[in-house]
C-alpha cells in the first residue's frame, strides 16, 4: 500500500495511505527520523453508541488535494452511522504544526451525540524504547516526547477541547486503539516504555445539512516549551485560518514557475502543478533532496528509499530550475558541498543530515581493493550546477562553491580514467546492480566536465578549463570508440573488464542509454542517437495495455512476467518520460511535439488517484509497484513538462517561458 496523501513544509512531512492511516511523520529533517515508522495512527467515530474507524471497509473514501495546493481533501461517508465527512489536512507552510479540518454532517433524521477519536501510534526516534505520552491539565492536550523529539497533540470543536484521553502501554499485543471503540476512554494520564495515545473531541451535530466542525492539530518541536507556544499560536490564530493560509502560500508558490502550462491538456497541467508540489515536500529545508519517504519498502528491503542520492538529487535539482525554483534548489547544492569525499567524489547516498546512507557496494572484491561509488553521481552535480547557473545567473553562490565542490570534482572525474582508453575507471551503474563502464556513467563524466570547464573560464582558471575541456573531449572520443556498436545501430549499455583485464561488451539495451542526448552529449538527430532511442522505443516499450518504457531487457526488480517478448520489465515512469524528453530534443515543427504530450498524457492516465506517481508500475494492471510518491518520477514529468512548453513557445514565437 503506497502513500496518497503528501504533506510537508521541509521540516515537518506527513503521509497517509488510502485507507486514511498515518503512517509516517518525518521531523525535523525530511525522511530522516520517523516517528510513526510505517505504524498505524487512525481517526475514529462513535455515533450515538456505534463506533467505526475512519479506515473500515464500511467507509465509501475519496481522497485528494486541493487544486494546485498541498492541502489534502478527504471525503467519507459511512451509511451505517448517518454520517458524511469532509476532511481538510495540511501541514503549516512555516510553522511545524500538522492541521486537520473535518466537518461532520448529520445524514439522519435526528440530533446525534458524535465522538471523535484521534489514536496515535507514535514510535519516537524510530523505535518504542524509551518514549513517554502524558496528558497535560494545563494545556489540555496530549503529549510524546523522547530526548529532543516532541509532539503535541490537541483538538476542539464548538463545543471546546479534549473531552477523553487515554495512554496505553502496548504489551502483549495490547493497544490503546481498542479502548476507543466503546466510545469510552479510560483516562490514563501517563505511561513510559512502549505507548500510545488516544484522545477524542465530544459534539452535538444536527439533522440537515448543518456542517459541525472538529479540528486535530500536531505541533512539532525540541522541547515543551516549543510545542506549547506553537499550540498557543493555534488556539488564538485558529487552525481554519492557518489551513487558509497554507493554502493560499503554495497556490502561489506553484503559480511562481514561469511555464505557461494553459498550452496544455488540463490533465497534464493539473498534474504538472502537483508534480512541482509533490517534489518540494520531499526536499529538506537543509538541501537534502530525498527519493522518496515509504516505509512500506521496509517489508521487502528492510530498507528505504528516504536518502539523498546524489544522481537523483542532481537531476531533481535540474527538472526544479528550468522552472524558476532557484531558492529551493540553490541549497541541494550547498548540501553537496558539504558531503563531498575529500577525494572529490561522492559516497553510495547520504541521510538527510548529511552523514553516509547505508551501502551495498564492496570496498573490496576478489581480493582487490576498489572505489565504491557510482561516478554518474558526482558528474551529474557538477552538470546540474552549472544549468542552476545558466537560470538563475548567481555568480557569487557559484564562486563559493567553486574551490569546493566543482573543482575537487573535475580533478577526481579527469584523473580518474584508464590512461589507455581515456575512460573512466569502473563504478557501479545508475541502477547500482553493477560494475563496469557504463554509457550512462561516461555521458555524465562528459557532461560534468564540460560544466565545469565551463565555471572555470567564468572564473579565470585556465589552468583548469584546459585540462577539463580536453579530458571532456577524449572521454567523448571514447564513448564513440568503445561503446558504440555498428553491428547493433546504438550504444552498449557497458564495458566490464575480464580477468585478463581486458573489455568485454554488455549489449544489454537499457534506457538509460538516453543520457548521451539527455546530458548534451550528442545532437538529438545524431544517426547515433537516433538508433539507439528507436531500439529502445521498439524494443523496451511493454507490450501489453499498460505500455511505457522498461529500465532494461529482463528486469528483475519487482518483476511480474517472464513472457520477455512482451514485457521485458515493468514499465518505470522516468524511463518513459525520457523517451518523451527525446522527442521534445529533435522536434523541428509543433506537430512533432505530439509524441511527447502522448506520452505526458499516458503518465496522467497512470498516476494514483490522488496524482502521486510511483516508481514503476505493473505492466497488465497498471497498479503503482515499489514507492510513491517517488520524487525522480515527479522530477522528470516536470522537467519534460517544461522542455516541451519552452520548444512550443519557439516554434509559436512566443516569449520562451524559462530564458
Amino acid at each position: 500500500m503506497t502513500r496518497h496523501l503528501v504533506l510537508g513544509n521541509g521540516n515537518l512531512l506527513l503521509n497517509f495511505d488510502e485507507s486514511i492511516y498515518l503512517r509516517d511523520l518525518y521531523y525535523p529533517y525530511v525522511g530522516m527520523e520517523n516517528h510513526i515508522g510505517g505504524h498505524r495512527s487512525a481517526i475514529g467515530f462513535w455515533v450515538n453508541g456505534q463506533f467505526s474507524w475512519l479506515h473500515s471497509a464500511e467507509w465509501t473514501k475519496d481522497l485528494g488535494y486541493k487544486d494546485q495546493s498541498l492541502v489534502g481533501l478527504i471525503e467519507a461517508t459511512n451509511r451505517r452511522l448517518s454520517l458524511k465527512i469532509k476532511a481538510e489536512a495540511a501541514v503549516h507552510y512555516r510553522l511545524n504544526v500538522f492541521l486537520l479540518l473535518l466537518r461532520l454532517n448529520n445524514l439522519s433524521d435526528s440530533e446525534q451525540e458524535t465522538r471523535v477519536f484521534f489514536y496515535n501510534d507514535m514510535y519516537l526516534g524510530g523505535n518504542d524504547v524509551g518514549d513517554t505520552a502524558l496528558y497535560d491539565p494545563q494545556t489540555r492536550a496530549m503529549y510524546h516526547y523522547k530526548r529532543n523529539y516532541y509532539f503535541l497533540i490537541n483538538g476542539r470543536s464548538r463545543r471546546g477541547g479534549i473531552y477523553q484521553y487515554n495512554v496505553q502501554k502496548r504489551l502483549q499485543g495490547a493497544s490503546g486503539r481498542s479502548d476507543a471503540e466503546d466510545g469510552w476512554l479510560n483516562g490514563n494520564a501517563i505511561d513510559q516504555g512502549s505507548v500510545d495515545s488516544s484522545l477524542s473531541v465530544r459534539l452535538f451535530t444536527p439533522p440537515g445539512a448543518t456542517e459541525e466542525e472538529v479540528y486535530f492539530w500536531i505541533a512539532a518541536g525540541d522541547d515543551l516549551a516549543e510545542v506549547r507556544r506553537l499550540n498557543d499560536y493555534v488556539l488564538e490564530h485558529d487552525p481554519g485560518v492557518m489551513i487558509r493560509e497554507t493554502e493560499t502560500y503554495w497556490r502561489n508558490w506553484v503559480s511562481s514557475a514561469c511555464l505557461p502550462v494553459h498550452h496544455l491538456p488540463r490533465e497534464v497541467a493539473r498534474t504538472a502543478s502537483l508534480s512541482f508540489l509533490i517534489t518540494r515536500s520531499q526536499i529538506d529545508n537543509r538541501g537534502g533532496i530525498l527519493a522518496a519517504n515509504d516505509t512500506d519498502i521496509l517489508e521487502t528491503n528492510r530498507d528505504h528509499y528516504s536518502y539523498v542520492w546524489p544522481r537523483d538529487g542532481a537531476l531533481v535539482a535540474y527538472a526544479l530550475d528550468q522552472a524558476g525554483f532557484g531558492d529551493v534548489t540553490a541549497a541541494f547544492f550547498e548540501f553537496s558541498a558539504r558531503v563531498l569525499n575529500e577525494g572529490g567524489y561522492f559516497q553510495h547516498k547520504y541521510n538527510p543530515d548529511g552523514t553516509p546512507g547505508s551501502s551495498w557496494h564492496p570496498w573490496v572484491e576478489d581480493g582487490a581493493l576498489q572505489l565504491p561509488i557510482q561516478e554518474d553521481e558526482t558528474g551529474l552535480v557538477v552538470w546540474a550546477l552549472w544549468e542552476h547557473y545558466r537560470r538563475h545567473r548567481k555568480f557569487e553562490h557559484l564562486a563559493r562553491l567553486y574551490p569546493v565542490l566543482v573543482k575537487p570534482a573535475a580533478d577526481f572525474m579527469s584523473e580518474y580514467r584508464d590512461p589507455l582508453t581515456g575512460l573512466p575507471m569502473e563504478s557501479y551503474d545508475l541502477w547500482e546492480e553493477r560494475r563496469g563502464i557504463f554509457t550512462f556513467t561516461i555521458s555524465t563524466v562528459c557532461a560534468g566536465l564540460n560544466a565545469a570547464a565551463n565555471i572555470a573560464a567564468l572564473l579565470g582558471d585556465e589552468r583548469s578549463e584546459y585540462t577539463w575541456r580536453r579530458a571532456a573531449l577524449e572521454v567523448k572520443q571514447a564513448l564513440l570508440r568503445y561503446l558504440f556498436s555498428p553491428e547493433l545501430g546504438r550504444f552498449l549499455r557497458g564495458l566490464r573488464r575480464d580477468p585478463n583485464g581486458g573489455l568485454v561488451a554488455d549489449n544489454t539495451l537499457d534506457a538509460s542509454l538516453w543520457g548521451v542526448v539527455g546530458l548534451g552529449v550528442l545532437e538529438p538527430s545524431s544517426p547515433q542517437v537516433e538508433g539507439t532511442m528507436q531500439s529502445i522505443v521498439r524494443d523496451l516499450w511493454v507490450k501489453t495495455e499498460v505500455g511505457g518504457v522498461a529500465r532494461y531487457v529482463n528486469d528483475f526488480y519487482f518483476k511480474r512476467s517472464d513472457d520477455l517478448a512482451n514485457v521485458p520489465g515493468n514499465p518505470w515512469i522516468i524511463c518513459t518520460l525520457w523517451v518523451a524528453d527525446w522527442y521534445v530534443k529533435k522536434a523541428q515543427t509543433e506537430a512533432d511535439l505530439a509524441p511527447a504530450l502522448d506520452i505526458l498524457e499516458w503518465v496522467c492516465r497512470y498516476r494514483m488517484p490522488t496524482g502521486l506517481l510511483s516508481e514503476q508500475l505493473h505492466p497488465y494492471t497498471g497498479e503503482p509497484l515499489s514507492v510513491a510518491p517517488l520524487t525522480w518520477s515527479h522530477a522528470t514529468f516536470c522537467q519534460v513538462v517544461a522542455a516541451y512548453l519552452k520548444k512550443l513557445a519557439a516554434f509559436r514565437k512566443e516569449c520562451p517561458p524559462c530564458k
